[in-house]
C-alpha cells in the first residue's frame, strides 16, 4: 500500500495556481525572516514557486491571482483565429 503523498506540487498539474489561502504561509514564512529554502523545506513547495510567491507579492503588494493583461487576451484570440481558420481549409 501506498503512503499518502504529501507533497502538494505531486497532487497539482504544472499549469494550476496555488490558491490565495495556499500562498498566505509563504508570505507568513518570509515575513518571519525564513529563507527561501527554509520556506520550501517546511512546506514541501518547489524554491522557485516560493520565490516567484514572494516576488509577486514584493511588486503588487496582493498574492491574489490577477486578470490577464490586454497583450494575453490579445494573443488567446489570434490563436483562437487561426486554428479556426486551420479548421476551415480542412
Amino acid at each position: 500500500m501506498q503512503a499518502a503523498s504529501t507533497n502538494i506540487c505531486e497532487r497539482m498539474g504544472r499549469s494550476q495556481e496555488f490558491s490565495e489561502f495556499k500562498r498566505g504561509p509563504v508570505i507568513g514564512c518570509h515575513l518571519c525572516n525564513k529563507s527561501i529554502h527554509e520556506i520550501s523545506l517546511l512546506l514541501n513547495i518547489p524554491q522557485a514557486t516560493v520565490n516567484g510567491i514572494i516576488t509577486k507579492w514584493k511588486q503588487l503588494g496582493t498574492t491574489a491571482t490577477q486578470p490577464p493583461s490586454e497583450r494575453g487576451q490579445c494573443m488567446l484570440r489570434c490563436t483562437v483565429c487561426r486554428s479556426r481558420q486551420c479548421l476551415q481549409s480542412h
